[in-house]
């Protein structure tokens, strides 16, 4: 039967990628067959307009064990263990269903954890919503941070960090960005790539149902003014089937049993099947038969394109399948045999003995479309002439704008929800500079973070990437860690546009530069692309996650302020810089301009100093200065260990606006006692660090000079107060 046009076009596949299909397999693909292509050739599964770019990507350092191409990185943290992680998106099913597109966005991050024989220790998210006053973001929010937490909570793994941004640019198209981090024994490690030849190839797990066909293809496509009626692509997941699945998975992999194992995710039974069998260069046949279905008459077009959740597939050595099937069955799972591997390299698949699809795996996988897309260079932002109109403002009131602003306000609403203690190995609660997880039973630890900053990227998506990569690197350096390596999820628009084709080349082309610069590699990652609603983008938001090493977990430093009358010093030099700050967009409400530029010098230098003033017991506290500038970071400072600073300084280059709101990078915030004050100087002198001593800690008040004197109890309660009034509107 002839396919017609509208049926291609509604598989998302374009007219030449048609041709191309009937080229590599010698005929008109059957409507099956159709849909097996369009689940692999989507961009969110080929990477067919990314791919060119990401290979120019850093992946390899001494400690990376496996970077991109794999279910997740992993790196070496010494004594056989390493560290597994990724970090992926599911924004279109979060802005469809929040609750359930969250959820199962937790629960797949998690089994690319898993499926790699790491217990997963940690997860983290970046999560960005429209405007705070735009009629669906509150439902948005309550509904993403319930689905994150409900999930977490119920599998009994802490969610420990994130962010939370909201803008405009997100209003129709939010982002969902979720990162997963286990911990495995270097030599326990499993990979997807299948070897040999009639070896059994097993599915485990939940039964596959109808929800989540297409997911990976609406994943892949912007969407229009009918975006809800898109429910039925979204997943349905059950954390309490997951937590089975990653006990009786773990559990078999103590056996010699796995060959190769695959997590069921975007495109399903469908991706799994092909790339286990396309990185080994085998064939796989399946029998549809004895895919095991909660649901009856469900088609084979239906069974290979369902993403329903909680599912494996491995392939295991002949032989192995009743000692598999009975730790399955102990733990309450389906397991059924349902093909083997081959060796024709083909994708077999059979219904009641018939075949009803033969395609050859090249064709889904190496063979897929490269795009070398046009691109357009980003034409930065231009300084705004402001004349420096804010000089007449009141400095205290502008730092109470900012502080109540829901993009600078306290979060705890949020992560209160999550179960970020379960495990009993984090070190220090959100809210903090990065996330702190020993690594269990012994005294030492990791530090995870998740960054992203759009308004940088969007004024120059170069300069924005490098700074993302930077802060990532300053939050690891900050809490005592050796930052190892980064994931990275890269969120755009539509990338057949050359203006949002330029902005990702340009993410790119920075991400690359400070990652190289820093030895601080990409391991793994996603791209999503087509996040805009009727022709309106999503701002470029690169989402970063970090990983570092804290080789003794007493070594960890917090930015709380530990004790009074110690000196505060600001590391690195203060210009500044106010274009893009949070200063001009909240309270000038100046959104364009540049962003700050990045020294990667600067940064290498000073971090590593940090670094070195940690290791030897030199600083009670670390802070990294970010967005809102200085007097942000020293308030949260303040208000986390409850003790206040006197800041006395003498304006003379730069004035008191610039000072505390202009957002400069590569500085820290450190507190040094009076006993290490000498030696603290010296060490930085000796190293040609730039350094302010701007006062000492005391009690009770954030003072500055003779401009402002303000008790904490007050900073505190407007720093809270936009999430509690937020939700006190409904």
């Amino acid at each position: 039967m002839k396919i017609s046009a509208n049926i291609i076009d509604k598989h998302g596949i374009k007219l030449n990628e048609y041709k191309k299909i009937i080229k590599l397999i010698g005929r008109e693909p059957n409507l099956l067959e159709l849909g097996i292509f369009s689940a692999m050739w989507n961009e969110h599964c080929s990477y067919k307009s990314s791919k060119k770019y990401l290979k120019t990507l850093p992946t390899k350092n001494k400690k990376v064990i496996q970077g991109p191409g794999e279910n997740a990185g992993i790196i070496d943290i010494g004594d056989n263990d390493a560290i597994v992680f990724k970090i992926e998106s599911h924004n279109h099913p979060s802005f469809i269903e929040p609750y359930q597109g969250a959820a199962t966005g937790v629960g797949g991050i998690l089994r690319d954890i898993f499926t790699m024989g790491a217990r997963p220790i940690a997860t983290l998210n970046s999560i960005h919503f429209g405007s705070h006053d735009h009629p669906k973001t509150k439902n948005l929010l309550n509904g993403v941070v319930s689905g994150i937490g409900g999930y977490g909570n119920c599998i009994g793994i802490p969610t420990v960090g994130g962010e939370v941004k909201f803008d405009s640019t997100y209003n129709e198209n939010i982002l969902v960005n979720a990162m997963a981090v286990g911990l495995v024994q270097k030599d326990k490690i499993f990979y997807s790539k299948a070897k040999g030849i009639n070896q059994p190839v097993i599915y485990v797990g939940s039964k596959t149902g109808r929800d989540g066909i297409h997911g990976a293809s609406m994943a892949s496509a912007e969407f229009d003014e009918n975006a809800e009626e898109k429910r039925p692509t979204v997943q349905v997941g059950d954390p309490f089937t997951e937590k089975l699945l990653l006990e009786a998975c773990l559990e078999l992999m103590k056996e010699n049993s796995i060959i190769s194992i695959q997590d069921m995710g975007a495109a399903g039974l469908t991706s799994s099947s092909v790339e286990m069998a396309s990185k080994g260069n085998l064939g796989i046949e399946i029998n549809l038969d004895k895919i095991p279905c909660r649901e009856e008459k469900m088609s084979p077009y239906e069974i290979m394109l369902s993403e329903s959740q909680e599912r494996m597939l491995l392939i295991l050595k002949s032989g192995e399948e009743e000692k598999a099937k009975e730790i399955f069955k102990k733990w309450n799972l389906d397991f059924s045999v349902i093909g083997k591997t081959t060796n024709t390299k083909n994708l077999i698949l059979k219904e009641s003995n018939v075949e009803v699809a033969n395609l050859p795996l090249s064709s889904l996988s190496s063979d897929a479309p490269v795009y070398n897309r046009k691109w357009k260079k980003n034409l930065e932002s231009k300084k705004n002439t402001t004349n420096k109109k804010y000089t007449s403002l009141n400095l205290e009131d502008s730092f109470k704008t900012i502080l109540k602003s829901p993009n600078n306000s306290e979060k705890s609403w949020v992560w209160e929800q999550y179960d970020h203690t379960v495990m009993g190995d984090t070190l220090q609660n959100p809210g903090g500079n990065s996330a702190v997880v020993r690594v269990h039973g012994k005294d030492k630890g990791v530090a995870l973070t998740v960054d992203s900053s759009a308004k940088y990227c969007l004024a120059n998506p170069m300069i924005g990437a490098k700074q993302v990569v930077c802060e990532t690197w300053r939050n690891l350096i900050s809490v005592g860690s050796d930052p190892i390596a980064i994931t990275n999820c890269l969120n755009f628009g539509n990338p057949e546009k050359d203006i949002i084709m330029g902005q990702f080349v340009e993410t790119i082309h920075g991400i690359s530069e400070a990652c190289k610069y820093l030895d601080f590699p990409v391991v793994s990652g996603n791209v999503s692309f087509y996040n805009e609603t009727q022709n309106n983008p999503i701002s470029p938001t690169p989402t970063i996650g970090g990983v570092g090493l804290i080789k003794n977990i007493n070594l960890t430093m917090s930015h709380s302020i530990k004790e009074i009358d110690s000196n505060i010093f600001v590391i690195g030099k203060t210009s500044g810089h106010l274009y893009q700050s949070e200063f001009f967009r909240e309270v000038m409400k100046i959104y364009d301009g540049p962003p700050p530029e990045i020294n990667l010098f600067n940064e290498k230098n000073n971090g590593l100093i940090v670094q070195k003033l940690i290791e030897n017991k030199l600083v009670n506290s670390v802070h990294d200065i970010s967005s809102g500038g200085l007097i942000i970071a020293l308030a949260e400072m303040c208000l986390s260990g409850q003790i206040g600073t006197k800041m006395k300084v003498k304006f003379n280059k730069i004035n008191p606006y610039e000072f505390l709101f202009g957002e400069d990078q590569s500085r820290y915030i450190i507190e040094v006692n009076e006993k290490n004050k000498k030696n603290v100087c010296k060490i930085l002198e000796k190293n040609s660090i730039y350094y302010d001593i701007i006062g000492k800690t005391q009690k009770e008040y954030l003072s500055l000079n003779d401009d402002f004197n303000i008790k904490l109890s007050d900073i505190k309660n407007l720093n809270s107060l936009w999430f509690k009034d937020y939700f006190k509107e409904s």
